[in-house]
C-alpha cells in the first residue's frame, strides 16, 4: 500500500487529492481509513507533504529513484541510469534488485524503485514499485513445436524464460529456427509471457541470421526511414570553391585498411627548413546534413557506425557514407581541414582550420604505405614515385609525434587486435592476430594531433565543445591490481595509478608469459572514455584537451564538433556568427548529447564484441578435440577461465573435468591449488587445453587441461 501511494504521487508530478490517490493507487473504497492513516504517517516522516487545502505531494525525504533494469541471467538485477526528479541524493552504486522484488519488470524496462536499505559499502537494495516504460517490444529466440502453437526460447540470457505463442506462425517454421517475436502485453509476475512470431529468420548457423540476432539483442537501428533515405538520395556532389579554400594542389592521400569503403580522412605532409606542415582534411559531412532534419535525427539516434565482422551498420546512408562524403581518389570533395605547423622536433607551433576543397591523389592501404615507408620496397616506390617524398616526410613527423606523446606519458597497451577471415559461405575460416605496422601509427598520430589541436583552439577561445574525456582510474581498482600483481611475483613500479606507472608495468611484462593478462587487467582497471562538455582531460593520452573531429562519417560527436568548428571559422572570417546561434545536434544540451552518444558507443562496442564471439563459436565448433596453448584469465570455486593465445578465444574449464586432483580456490592469491599435489593454477599461468564442447546458444566454450585426459 505504501509503495502504491508513493508511486502514484511520483507519477502525478504534482499534488493529488485524497480521492485521486485512492483511485490512482487502485485501492478499494473500503480501505479509506487505512489510506488516511498511511498519508498521516508519510507526512510525519517527510515522504509526502499535505497542503492547507488537503492535497498531497511527494516530500523531499522519499526514497524513490527512476532506473533502467539491468538483468543478470541468474534472475536478479540492478537499477542503472539512475534519476531523481524531486530532489534527494542518488545511491552511490547501482541498487541491487532481488528476483522476488523485480516483480514483472524485464531487462531494459524503465522502472520506479524504492530504496529499502543501504549497506556500508554503498550498495543499496531496492524494489520495483512501478513500470514507467516497457522498452522491450520484440525478442529473438529459437522455435520449438509443441502443444497448441509451440514456444520460443529467448536467446538473450537476460530474459530467462520461454515465450508461449498466442497464435500459430503465419509462415513455415522448423524446430530450432531463429525467429523474431513480438511480446504481448505483460501485466504481472504471475502472467505467462506470451507473444507471436513476426519474422522467421531460419537456420541460426547462417551468417546473416547471426547478424540479425545481434541486431535484435542490442536493439540496433539497422534500417533508415524512407524519409531519411530520400533526403540522402537528394544530396548531390558539391565542388564549388566559393567560400572555401582551394587545396586541390596539395598532394592529399587516404590511408586505410584493404576492405575499407568509407574514407573520411586524407593527409598530406610537406617538409621545409623550419619543420613540417601537416594537412589533415576531413570529409565535411555537415555540408550535406541539415541540423534537425530526419537524416540528422536518425544519425544522432545511432550515434556511431557499427562494424560487425564482415559487415557494417552505417550511421549514414550509403549514398553519403560511401560516395558523396567519402574522399575518393581523383575526385573533388568538400572537406574541413586542420593545417598544423610543427618544428623539426615535432612541437606544434601553429594551427588553423578552414573549410576546403581537396582532391585525393591515391587511395593507399596500410600495407602499401608500410612497403613504401618502412620496407623501402623499390617496386612500390617506383609505382608511387610522385608521393614517396611526402610519405617519407609523413613517417618522419609521425615518429616525432609518437616520441613526444610517449614522453609525456601516453599509455600504450600491447593487446593484439583480432582479424577474422571469411570463406565463400560467409563462415569464419581463420581467427588470427591482425597485422599492424607503423603505417597504422602514422595515421593514428596525425588524427590525434588534429583532434588535440581542435580542442585546444576551443578552450583558448572559451567556446563550448563536446570533449572526449578519460578520467583517472579509481584508487580501489589500482589497489586491486597492486594486490594481484604481488601474487604474480611482479616487482611493481612506484607511483601506482599514474601514466608512467602503467607504461613501466607494460614494459616490465613485455614478451613474458604475463604480458597478455597484465595488459588485459590494466585496461579493465581504467575508466571508460566518454563525451562531455565539461573537460577534465584525457588520462590515457596524457593530454589536458582532447575531442573527436576526424571521423564524422561514422561518429556523430565528430559531426557535432564540425558544426561548432564551422561556426568558429565563420566568426573568424568576420561573419558575426555567434557561438550559440543554431544547434549542433537535434537537441540543445551538450551534456545530454554526451550521455546519449557515450551510451551508443558502449552499445556499438558490445555488439561488435558479441558478433565476434558468435563467429568464434562457429569456427571452434569445427575444432572440438584439438589442443591449444592458453593463459588462465580468471579463477573461481568451480571453474577457471582461459584465453587461447593464438586465436584469441575465451573459454571455461570446469574443475569437475580435472581428474588429477581436487582443486581448492585461494581467492586472496587469485589461484587454484591442488589438495594433494599442491599444483598451482594461477591467473597468468600458460597451460595446454583441449576443447571439449561448444554451446552456440549461450556462446560458451568448454575446455579441459590436456594432461588430464
Amino acid at each position: 500500500m505504501r509503495n502504491r501511494v508513493l508511486a502514484a504521487l511520483y507519477l502525478a508530478g504534482g499534488d493529488l487529492s485524497f480521492d485521486e490517490i485512492l483511485r490512482k493507487s487502485a485501492m478499494p473504497p473500503a480501505r479509506k481509513d487505512d489510506l488516511e492513516q498511511l498519508l498521516s504517517q508519510l507526512d510525519k516522516e517527510g515522504s509526502c507533504l499535505k497542503s492547507a487545502n488537503k492535497r498531497f505531494s511527494l516530500g523531499k525525504r522519499h526514497s524513490l529513484v527512476e532506473a533502467t533494469v539491468e538483468m543478470n541471467q541468474a534472475g536478479f538485477g540492478f537499477g542503472t541510469e539512475l534519476l531523481r526528479r524531486f530532489g534527494g541524493r542518488l545511491p552511490a552504486k547501482d541498487p541491487y534488485i532481488s528476483a522476488r522484488l523485480l516483480h514483472s519488470a524485464l531487462h531494459g524496462d524503465r522502472v520506479l524503485l524504492t530504496i529499502n536499505r543501504t549497506h556500508r559499502d554503498g550498495r543499496s537494495e531496492a524494489e520495483v514499485i512501478g513500470i514507467l516504460e516497457r522498452r522491450t517490444k520484440t525478442l529473438a529466440g529459437f522455435y520449438t513445436s509443441g502443444k497448441k502453437y509451440g514456444s520460443v526460447s529467448i536467446e538473450d540470457p537476460k530474459f530467462p524464460f520461454n515465450i508461449i505463442l498466442s497464435k500459430a506462425p503465419e509462415k513455415p517454421v522448423e524446430d530450432g529456427d531463429a525467429v523474431i517475436i513480438r511480446l504481448n502485453e505483460y501485466r504481472g509476475e504471475n502472467d505467462v509471457p506470451q507473444g507471436e512470431i513476426i519474422e522467421v529468420l531460419g537456420n541460426p548457423e547462417r551468417y546473416e541470421v547471426q547478424v540479425r540476432l545481434v541486431i535484435e539483442k542490442f536493439n540496433l537501428p539497422y534500417q533508415f526511414s524512407k524519409e531519411a533515405e530520400l533526403q540522402a538520395a537528394a544530396c548531390e556532389p558539391e565542388t564549388s570553391v566559393e567560400g572555401r579554400e582551394d587545396l586541390r594542389q596539395i598532394d592529399h592521400v587516404t590511408i586505410d585498411g584493404e576492405d575499407a569503403k568509407d574514407f573520411d580522412d586524407a593527409v598530406a605532409v610537406v617538409k621545409s627548413k623550419n619543420g613540417f606542415r601537416l594537412h589533415v582534411s576531413i570529409a565535411d559531412v555537415s555540408a550535406f546534413i541539415p541540423t534537425g532534419s530526419t537524416l540528422d535525427r536518425e544519425a544522432y539516434e545511432r550515434g556511431t557506425s557499427i562494424y560487425l565482422p564482415g559487415t557494417v551498420i552505417p550511421m549514414l546512408p550509403e549514398h553519403l557514407s560511401n560516395n558523396l562524403c567519402s574522399l575518393l581518389p581523383d575526385t573533388d570533395r568538400l572537406t574541413l581541414s586542420a593545417i598544423l605547423d610543427f618544428d623539426r622536433q615535432g612541437t606544434m607551433k601553429k594551427s588553423r582550420f578552414s573549410r576546403t576543397v581537396i582532391r585525393s591523389r591515391q587511395r593507399l592501404t596500410y600495407d602499401k604505405v608500410k612497403g613504401i615507408v618502412i620496407d623501402k620496397d623499390p617496386e612500390l616506390r617506383k609505382v608511387y614515385k610522385p608521393l614517396v617524398k611526402s610519405l617519407d616526410w609523413a613517417g618522419e613527423l609521425a615518429r616525432l609525434l609518437q616520441q613526444k606523446r610517449e614522453k609525456r606519458g601516453s599509455i600504450n597497451f600491447t593487446l593484439p587486435e583480432v582479424a577474422i577471415t571469411f570463406g565463400d559461405d560467409n563462415q569464419a575460416v581463420s581467427i588470427a592476430k591482425a597485422n599492424r605496422s607503423f603505417a597504422h601509427q602514422i595515421i593514428e598520430e596525425f588524427m590525434l594531433a588534429a583532434n588535440e589541436a581542435v580542442a585546444q583552439t576551443f578552450a583558448a577561445h572559451h567556446l563550448d565543445l563536446l570533449y572526449r574525456i578519460h578520467e583517472e582510474p579509481s584508487p580501489e581498482k589500482i589497489a586491486d591490481f597492486v594486490r594481484f600483481g604481488a601474487t604474480l611475483g611482479l616487482i611493481l613500479p612506484k607511483n601506482p595509478g599514474t601514466p608512467d606507472w602503467y607504461n613501466n608495468l607494460i614494459a616490465l611484462v613485455k614478451d613474458t608469459g604475463h604480458e597478455y593478462i597484465v595488459n588485459s587487467l590494466l585496461l579493465r582497471s581504467m575508466q571508460q572514455a566518454r563525451y562531455s562538455p565539461v573537460n577534465c582531460g584525457h588520462f590515457g593520452l596524457a593530454t589536458d584537451l582532447y575531442c573527436h573531429f576526424t571521423s564524422p562519417i561514422r561518429r556523430y560527436p565528430d559531426l557535432m564538433v564540425h558544426r561548432l568548428l564551422c561556426r568558429f571559422i565563420g566568426a573568424e572570417a568576420g561573419k558575426n556568427l555567434r557561438q550559440d546561434s543554431g544547434k549542433c545536434a537535434p537537441i540543445s544540451s551538450l551534456k545530454e548529447c554526451g550521455i546519449h552518444l557515450s551510451e551508443r558507443e558502449r552499445v556499438a562496442i558490445a555488439s561488435e564484441r558479441n558478433m565476434s564471439e558468435r563467429l568464434k563459436i562457429q569456427y571452434m565448433a569445427q575444432r572440438i578435440g584439438e589442443s591449444f596453448r592458453a593463459v588462465i584469465s580468471g579463477v573461481s570455486s568451480n571453474v577457471f577461465f582461459v584465453e587461447l593465445i593464438d586465436c584469441f578465444v575465451s573459454g571455461t574449464v570446469l574443475l569437475a573435468t580435472l581428474t588429477d586432483d581436487y582443486y581448492i580456490l585461494d581467492e586472496k592469491n587469485h589461484r587454484l591449488v591442488g589438495d594433494v599435489s599442491c599444483k598451482v593454477l594461477q591467473i597468468g599461468t600458460i597451460i595446454d587445453v583441449i576443447l571439449l564442447d561448444v554451446d552456440s546458444r549461450q556462446n560458451k566454450m568448454f575446455f579441459t587441461l590436456k594432461q588430464t585426459l
